[in-house]
This record gives C-alpha cells, structure tokens and sequence, in this order.
C-alpha cells in the first residue's frame, strides 16, 4: 500500500450525556483532541493540520488555526467550517490533505453543548423554511419518510423495527446515553407519542452534548504506532441544495447518497456486499432504511422489509450502528458525525463495546435525505 495512503490511527469519545453542566466548549473540545492524539500514540506536537471546531477564548470562533497554539507549532492544514471538522466530511478532507502532501497527520472533530448554545451549531437553530412556516428537523425527514411508506408500502411498524433494534445496542453499551433504559420492543415504539406523522417518540433521535475526534496520517507514519491503522479506501459526497432552505421531496432526495456511494464503492474495489458493518447517521428510524436502498444493500422499496427482518442487528447479515447511534448512544450537534467514524474504526480495531465478528469493512454515512446532503467514507482493516 502507498505510504502515503491515509489512514485513522486515532479516535476518541468523551462522555456524552444529555447535559454536562460542569464542562464547558473548551474543556470538551481539548479532551477531544488529546484523546485522539493520545490514542495514536502521538503527541500534539506531532500534528500538522487541525480541523477543530475552536470554540474560545481568544481567536475568531471557529478558527482553526487557533489550534496552534494547543499543538505548539506552526499548523499546515486548518479548516473553519464545523462541517467540514466532523465525520465522513471532515475525514475525507483530511485523507485528501495527507495524501496530497499537504501535512502528514490532522486532527479532526470538536464538541457540542447543547444546553448553553456553545459549540457547532445543531438541531435547534432556526432553519429557513421553519422561520417561515414553522417546520423543523423531524418534519423535513417525516416528508421524505411519508412518501416512501405511500410509494412502497414500508410500515411504522418497520420502522419501529429499526428503531428497537438499534436503541438495544445502546441499551447495553455502557457508553451510551440510554444506557440500561431498555430493552424496547417494536410495540414500545409504536406506543410512543406522535412526534411528526409517521415518526413516533422513540423513532427519533436523542439530543445530548458531548465531543469526538480522530486522527489521520499516513500509513508509513502509522507502522511506528500503537494501534492497527484503519485505511480510508473511498468516499463520496452528494449536495441537493443548503440543508433546510426548502422542504425536503422525495422526488428530490429520495435517492440522495446512491452517486456518492457507487464512487466511494468503485475507489475501494468493493461492492455494498462486502461491507462487514455500517455506521450510519439515523436521525430517525426511517432514515436507516432509505440508506440501505441507496448504499445498494438493497433495491428501492425493499429497505422496510430487510430492516425489520433481523439483517440489521449485530449478528445479522448487515449490521448497523452496533453501538447505539443517534437512537440511543448519542446525538451531539455536528460531532455525532465523528461518532460514527469511531465506532467504524473500534469494530475494525475488533475493539468495540459490541463486537461484529470478523469486521474488515466498513461504510461510515453521514447526514441525509431531510438534510439534504450525504458524506459517506469507505473503511477497511489494514493487512
């Protein structure tokens, strides 16, 4: 493999919870990144890029290059978009810098508090179309999720389905926020207030605050560290239009992610059925199952039967988001993004709280069709 092939050779996830009162933005986003860091058996200084949310004091919020400081030393790669510093997004920029030459080891993440309005801005901001007409998160995906279930016949209880299994893991992930809540049963689920027709109570995300982050380097540099390097083999992005200016159509971003994904396949040389684990952002039960039609795990259509058939637990035949996912380990404003690409490094480390057995690929997708943009990276164990 090319010594420059970029690689993840650190993560890291501070406690998530839905409010850490006695830790501010600084504080989480430096646990952050020196747990990263350390986790690679590097040190600060030894990082060249930072692609950090930088949440103050001193600076222009949001700067990047501020990091310097932190690092103690003159940085070669920064970025000030909270996107571009989180998940798929922010780990393919960075293995784009790192293969390119541009620095040989970035850090990439930050953190969220949601309670106090610190940290990259989240689910509860004002949004465009809700400004106007009073929408929000849930209900631009319960548009998209509407006309799938009249288009397809995918049911609620389906997407209840999705929903128990994936809050399970986190139930008995001791990391999770929802840890020892459970179990949940599909009929739990339904039981659960409406929320936004069809999305019940427990079909929806949590919201907490926490912080994530991990590092990218090459994979001559990572022969010298502690941990098995885990390569980044593909990826791909897709963009309908800026998230939430307008009502999300299916007819517009039902398919959001398929061209994206068949490039990230095609780079890695490998096909949807060779992935061992999927890390997938599940704002709500729905989305998982339009992600499995457009990853190609199966046709359009299909994805509510498959779900709810079992295939999608940990011992099933694609397993996804074994740690808890937004569902039930933790939604923490743009960082859940990292989270994902954690838990995708962790199952290929063969270290994660819930174990896929044998796990050498994995698919990291972020965002989605309500949002209206998808990051996905491809993930595989070196040899």
């Amino acid at each position: 493999m090319n010594g420059r092939q970029p690689v993840v050779v650190g993560v890291y996830a501070t406690e998530q919870a839905l409010s850490l009162p006695d830790r501010d933005a600084m504080d989480l986003a430096l646990e952050a990144v020196r747990g990263a860091i350390e986790d690679a058996g590097l040190t600060p200084a030894d990082v060249d890029g930072a692609q950090v949310d930088w949440p103050g004091p001193g600076g222009v919020p949001g700067e990047g290059s501020s990091w310097a400081r932190f690092l103690g030393r003159d940085l070669r790669w920064t970025s000030d978009s909270m996107l571009d510093n989180a998940g798929s997004r922010g780990l393919l920029k960075a293995a784009a810098a790192v293969r390119a030459g541009f620095a040989d080891t970035v850090v990439v993440g930050g953190c969220k508090l949601v309670s106090r309005g610190a940290g990259p801005v989240g689910a509860g901001v004002p949004l465009e179309f809700a400004d106007v007409w009073g929408s929000y998160v849930v209900a631009q995906f319960a548009l998209v999720a509407a006309r799938h279930m009249h288009e397809y016949g995918t049911t609620s209880r389906q997407l209840a389905e999705v929903a128990a299994t994936i809050r399970n893991n986190g139930t008995t992930n001791p990391e999770a926020m929802m840890y020892g809540r459970g179990p949940y049963t599909a009929d739990d689920v339904l039981a659960s207030r409406m929320v936004a027709t069809p999305f019940h109570l427990l079909d929806c995300c949590i919201v907490g605050e926490g912080g994530a982050a991990l590092v990218v380097t090459t994979a001559e540099r990572a022969r010298d560290l502690p941990h098995p390097a885990v390569a980044v083999l593909g990826g791909g992005m897709e963009y309908h239009q800026a998230a939430y200016a307008n009502p999300a159509l299916y007819r517009e971003v039902g398919e959001l992610g398929r061209d994206a994904a068949t490039r990230a396949y095609a780079m890695a040389g490998i096909g949807p059925h060779d992935v061992d684990v999927f890390s997938l952002y599940d704002p709500n039960s729905f989305e998982i199952i339009r992600q499995l039609e457009v990853l190609g795990v199966c046709d359009e259509g299909e994805g509510g039967p498959l779900a709810a058939s079992g295939a999608i637990a940990v011992g099933g035949k694609h397993p996804v988001n074994p740690d808890g996912g937004c569902l039930s380990y933790a939604w923490n404003g743009t960082q859940q993004m990292t989270l994902k690409v954690v838990e995708a490094v962790r199952q290929l480390r063969g270290s994660a709280v819930h174990q896929v057995e044998g796990a050498e690929l994995a698919v990291v997708g972020n965002a989605g069709s309500g949002a209206q943009h998808y990051e996905m990276s491809v993930l595989g164990r070196m040899r």
